[in-house]
C-alpha cells in the first residue's frame, strides 16, 4: 500500500504544476474547474493551488449536480448553460471528471469549442486520478518539452511514416503537406488547450495501409470497461484511411468497438496518428489520458481535430488506441525501435 503521506505531496505538487507551469495562472484570472464526484479530491486540489494565486476567482461545478450520468450512455449529460456561460467569462479552465459513454458529443467537444471560440486556456484531464496525478503530472515539464521539439522537428516535414510492433502492427501512414503536427506538451496556451498529463504530437494522416494492433489500452469509455489489452489485442486493418476488418479473441471487446465505428459516416477513418513523448512515463496504467503519453505510438478512429491538424472532416467520434513497443520509421530513417527514441 503506498504511503498516504507521499500521495498527498505529489498530489499538491501535480495540481502545482498544472495550476502554475501548464497554464500559467496569473492574479485576478478567472478560472472554471469542472470535475465529478469521483474526481473531486483532485479538482479540490487544484482549486487550493487557484486560490492561492487568484483568490475569490474560482469556480468548481460538480457534473452530478446537473443530472444523473448513465454509463450505458442512454442519456448522455448536456453541457450545462450555466457551466457555458461561467467558461465564457473565464481565463483558465479545468476539466477533471470520468470518461462516461456519449458524453464526448453532447459534454466535452461542445466544452472544447467554447474553449477554443473564447481564448480560454484549457487543461483537459480526463479519466484523471491520483496515480496519474503522482506520475505524469510530476514529470520533468521542460524535459517533455524538449522531447517533443526534437520529435516534431523529425516528422515535421516527413511524407511517410512506417510503423511495426512485436504483436503484428505493419502500418504505413501517408501524411501528404497540408495537414499540421501539433505539440501537445504541457505548455497551454489560449489558442492551444491541452490534455494533462501531457507528452505527445499529433497529427491527422492523409492515408493509411496495413494492419495496427491495439496492445495497449483503447480509449473513450473503453479504457474503463476493458483496461489493459496486453491478454487481448485488437486487430485493426486499415485500406486507404478507413477501418475494414477488426479482430479480436475477446468478442464482446470487437463487436462493441464495431458498433462504435458506426457512430457517424466518419467514425471509420484514421483520424489521428499520435506520438507519445513524455519520457518519464514507464508503464501503462489503462487510463488514455496519460497512456497516450507513453513513448511509442497511438493511432485514432474519428475526428482528426479539424481546427488543429486542418483535417476536412468532423466526427462525434474519436478513440485512440495505444501500441507499445513501437518502432516507427520517418522516410526511411529511425525514429524509434522498441519502444526508445533514437533519432537516427
Amino acid at each position: 500500500m503506498k504511503n498516504m503521506s507521499n500521495i498527498k505531496k505529489n498530489l499538491s505538487f501535480g495540481s502545482r504544476q498544472a495550476v502554475r507551469s501548464c497554464v500559467k495562472l496569473k492574479p485576478d484570472e478567472k478560472v472554471v474547474i469542472i470535475t465529478d464526484l469521483a474526481t473531486e479530491k483532485i479538482a479540490r486540489a487544484l482549486e487550493k493551488e487557484v486560490e492561492e494565486i487568484s483568490p475569490n476567482n474560482c469556480q468548481v461545478f460538480l457534473m452530478e449536480d446537473f443530472g444523473q450520468r448513465s454509463p450505458d450512455g442512454q442519456n448522455p449529460l448536456l453541457l450545462p448553460k450555466k457551466i457555458a456561460s461561467a467558461l465564457k467569462m473565464a481565463q483558465v479552465s479545468f476539466f477533471a471528471a470520468r470518461k462516461i459513454k456519449g458524453e464526448l458529443a453532447t459534454f466535452r467537444k461542445p466544452l472544447r469549442n467554447i474553449v477554443l471560440e473564447c481564448k480560454v486556456r484549457h487543461a483537459h484531464m480526463v479519466d484523471i486520478n491520483e496515480e496519474l496525478m503522482c506520475t505524469g503530472m510530476c514529470a520533468d515539464y521542460t524535459e517533455i518539452q524538449r522531447v517533443s521539439q526534437k520529435v516534431y522537428e523529425y516528422v515535421e516535414k516527413a511524407r511517410t511514416l512506417q510503423i511495426i510492433s512485436p504483436r503484428g502492427t505493419n502500418l504505413t501512414v501517408d501524411l501528404g503537406e497540408k495537414y499540421k503536427w501539433v505539440i501537445s506538451d504541457g505548455n497551454i496556451s489560449a489558442d492551444k488547450p491541452g490534455n494533462l498529463p501531457s507528452g505527445e504530437i499529433y497529427t491527422h494522416p492523409e492515408t493509411a495501409n496495413g494492419v495496427y494492433v491495439i496492445d495497449g489500452v483503447l480509449g473513450d469509455y473503453f479504457s474503463s470497461k476493458y483496461g489493459l489489452l496486453d491478454d487481448n489485442p485488437l486487430e485493426v486493418t486499415v485500406k486507404e484511411g478507413v477501418v475494414t476488418k477488426l479482430n479480436c479473441s475477446l468478442k464482446s471487446l470487437e463487436e462493441e468497438f464495431a458498433q462504435y465505428l458506426k457512430i457517424d459516416e466518419n467514425a471509420k477513418r484514421i483520424g489521428e496518428l499520435g506520438i507519445g513523448t513524455n519520457v518519464f512515463i514507464e508503464e501503462l496504467l489503462g487510463v488514455m489520458l496519460q497512456d497516450e503519453k507513453y513513448p511509442g505510438v497511438h493511432i485514432a478512429v474519428g475526428s482528426g481535430y479539424p481546427d488543429q491538424t486542418g483535417c476536412e472532416y468532423t466526427s462525434n467520434a474519436h478513440c485512440d488506441g495505444v501500441i507499445k513497443n513501437t518502432s516507427i520509421q520517418v522516410d526511411g530513417r529511425w525514429l524509434m525501435r522498441d519502444g526508445k527514441f533514437v533519432f537516427e
